[in-house]
């Protein structure tokens, strides 16, 4: 049996080098292009601290970096399109959709996402496809264990004040990889449920703290194992920084988490 996870690190490893390659040809001027505005630090629940890009409208921003997709994205870049099929709009994503109904286990997580453009101004009627793997680290629509189910994905269209959740578990830990959840903006809806004219593809980190104390909890024991063999510092995504990336986490183990993050994009 091919195992994924090596797979999806030699993908991502490769797409990484090539965008990091690109921007040491730049020599950094390509952060000079923005204007940007010092982060806000805020302190969440579990006793870490996480950098967002909250200001006050108007106030410029950096936008959040562009990172792979990966090996297992769903949006018909590689494999499978799961956003072009009836049912891929919805915040509740613990469920498959279609012809299986069944439900991802977990500790629960409430993902509530902000997002600005760089003017600092929301960014109402944008569009997010998130996803994640499951307890167990596999990828629904790819992994040999979920092959047949599509959870942990889904779609949701930004408010006025450019604010959206999903309702999901915690994901798992996998070999190679720090916690983390994947998402694409798009600037709609419709252009989302197409796979057409995506803004960026990024990556939500998830606390140190947070994870262990989920990964204390049944269901989680092969995440403590390979939660512990690597590090932010030697992510191959999230070594480089996670000021734009980090979530803050509130909540607990008996009432579930969320998890927050306010970010801009270009445009």
């Amino acid at each position: 049996m091919t195992d994924n996870h090596d797979r999806g690190l030699q993908f991502d490893l490769a797409t990484l080098i090539g965008r990091r390659r690109a921007l040491s040809l730049l020599g950094g001027a390509g952060l000079t292009l923005v204007a940007c505005a010092p982060s806000t630090i805020t302190s969440n629940s579990t006793g870490t601290t996480s950098s967002t890009a909250t200001t006050a409208d108007g106030s410029p921003l950096e936008p959040i970096p562009e990172e792979t997709a990966g090996p297992f994205p769903g949006d018909g870049s590689n494999g499978p399109n799961a956003l072009t099929q009836s049912g891929i709009v919805r915040s509740d994503i613990r469920s498959s959709f279609g012809s299986s109904t069944r439900t991802a286990e977990g500790v629960p997580l409430t993902i509530e996402l902000a997002v600005r453009k760089e003017d600092g101004k929301p960014y109402a009627g944008a569009a997010i496809y998130l996803w994640h793997c499951d307890i167990n680290g596999d990828y629904s629509m790819y992994s040999d264990r979920v092959r047949n189910e599509n959870f942990l994905r889904g779609v949701q269209e930004a408010d006025s004040a450019g604010k959206l959740k999903f309702v999901s578990v915690f994901p798992g830990a996998y070999s190679g990889r720090w916690p983390h959840i994947h998402f694409e903006v798009y600037p709609s809806l419709a252009e989302a449920t197409t796979a057409g004219n995506k803004i960026t593809t990024s990556q939500l980190a998830l606390p140190e703290t947070t994870c262990k104390e989920i990964y204390g909890t049944t269901g989680y024991t092969q995440s403590v194992r390979n939660m512990a063999r690597t590090s932010l510092k030697q992510d191959m995504v999230f070594r480089d920084g996670t000021d734009h990336q980090m979530a803050t986490m509130s909540g607990d183990v008996g009432s579930g988490y969320t998890a927050s993050l306010t970010f801009a994009v270009e445009g």
